[in-house]
């Protein structure tokens, strides 16, 4: 691994942990030329799954375009990053284990929604309404209605 800092090719790991459940590994690493430390880490590089859209069209599953689905729910309130790559790495490994490498977007979206309620109900409301695409605000308070229904 080359040095950020200096650029020499000889780095040293100093410690090596996993993270999120085993799916990556953190590590922190000591340049040989200029002693500075850095962290790196290492993960799969993509997986092989396909998202089968609406009209039957398939296409490659971008683990970006859930993050980014997922961040916009979260707008203007805390989320947790950490938290939100470990429900995407669960999802994904849900995902290779039961639909062997293929899954219905709506499928997708229920399972992304399963995880959302337990992490942030307001960011849940969100993302339904995109995902469900809510044209009303009935739509809104009818989420709301189920959501408070499955808490009693």
């Amino acid at each position: 691994m080359r040095c950020p800092f200096c650029g020499y090719e000889n780095t040293k790991v100093i410690d090596s942990r996993s993270y999120f459940e085993g799916n990556s590994i953190k590590r922190r690493r000591e340049c040989e030329n200029c002693g500075k430390r850095f962290t790196t880490h290492e993960k799969v590089a993509e997986l092989s799954l396909t998202v089968i859209k609406k009209n039957g069209q398939k296409q490659p599953y971008s683990r970006e375009k859930v993050y980014n689905g997922i961040i916009r729910a979260f707008e203007k309130r805390h989320s947790d990053t950490e938290k939100i790559e470990e429900m995407i790495d669960k999802i994904e490994r849900e995902i290779l284990t039961e639909y062997s490498g293929e899954i219905k977007s709506s499928e997708l979206g229920d399972k992304i929604l399963s995880y959302l309620i337990d992490l942030d109900e307001i960011a849940y409301v969100r993302f339904a309404s995109v995902y469900k695409k809510f044209d009303s605000l009935d739509s809104f308070v009818k989420e709301i209605e189920k959501i408070r229904n499955d808490r009693k």
